[in-house]
């Protein structure tokens, strides 16, 4: 009963936030979009959770052994967290709840959450330089060689046997992330194609739905979803990351003819679009306990082998 309470509670404040005036303007930049088209792209943002799912499962397939639902209902939560606390502050649910549902250690899940979001900023920037308007070819050619390389070489660099435990206290500790590190980039058997596939449906779906807004093409539009989502990756951001998201699309759809204005009023209209679908299914989710797989709560130790 308290949960629904503060959910009412918190869909009373957007409604009022909503009824305000100067959030006219983007209520206004909705009204051409049908219904339909709505339910299309909410169902393809779902599908994209689906997919981070599938990723975290394969991941700690040992310790998740088949629960998909409780997997889903942590991917959901986590998402709605990332983008309602601010300064990245919502990463934090993610290996508190594999660690309470699981009992996946809290070093084992933060060392994979870290390879899951170099994973994502590999592919992200592999796109966005693939489609930047106006980048220099040499420059784009250099750029996607530079990321493949690097996403390539650093689970490597993290297998390749190492001495560092026999230094001193404070290397002996990096030598222990380390370690952990490694294990994070070579557990999962089909990490690459979860996250190329949820980048590749997510930005396309976010594509389709700011065209719609500014009444352009899919091809002028997309550039702005990838630099609204470059962007977002950033390591600082601001409360929900409003204010970046809006300047990456915006400063991409520049050279597609579109105004700054007019950028940054669709792009915060798509904002708000998927924070509100963050929210609301990170609220479904939270509904519904999961049950711990474990007797008692676990206490954080070693990764599981």
């Amino acid at each position: 009963m308290k949960r629904a309470i503060s959910i009412i509670v918190t869909l009373a404040l957007l409604a009022w936030l909503a009824s305000e005036q100067r959030w006219k303007m983007v209520g206004d930049a909705f009204v051409s979009i049908t219904p339909g088209a709505f339910a299309a792209v909410a169902a393809a943002l779902f599908v994209t959770y689906v997919l981070r799912a599938l990723r975290v499962c394969d991941e700690f397939r040992d310790d998740v052994n088949g629960r998909f639902g409780a997997t889903l209902r942590v991917i959901l939560i986590h998402n709605a967290m990332i983008n309602i606390v601010p300064f990245r502050g919502g990463e934090t649910a993610f290996p508190i709840l594999l660690r309470q549902v699981f009992g996946v250690s809290i070093v084992r899940a933060s060392a994979s959450l870290l390879w899951f979001r170099l994973q994502d900023a590999f592919v992200v920037g592999v796109l966005a330089c693939l489609v930047w308007p106006g980048l220099h070819p040499a420059l784009r050619a250099a750029g996607i060689a530079a990321l493949i390389t690097a996403a390539w070489y650093l689970p490597r660099w993290a297998r390749a046997p190492h001495n560092w435990a026999a230094g001193g206290r404070i290397v002996s500790k990096f030598g222990k992330l380390r370690d952990i590190f490694t294990e994070a980039t070579g557990r999962s058997r089909y990490g690459w194609w979860w996250t190329i596939a949820n980048w590749a449906l997510k930005l396309g779906v976010q594509g389709w739905l700011l065209a719609m807004l500014l009444g352009t093409s899919f091809q002028g539009a997309f550039p702005g979803a990838v630099g609204a989502e470059a962007a977002a990756i950033l390591p600082v951001q601001g409360v929900a990351g409003f204010g970046t998201y809006e300047a990456g699309a915006a400063a991409a759809l520049l050279y597609s003819g579109i105004a700054m204005k007019d950028g940054l009023q669709a792009a915060l209209a798509l904002h708000l679009f998927i924070l509100c679908s963050a929210v609301a299914t990170g609220a479904i989710a939270w509904l519904f306990p999961s049950k711990s797989t474990l007797p008692e709560t676990p206490a954080a130790g070693p990764a599981r082998k």
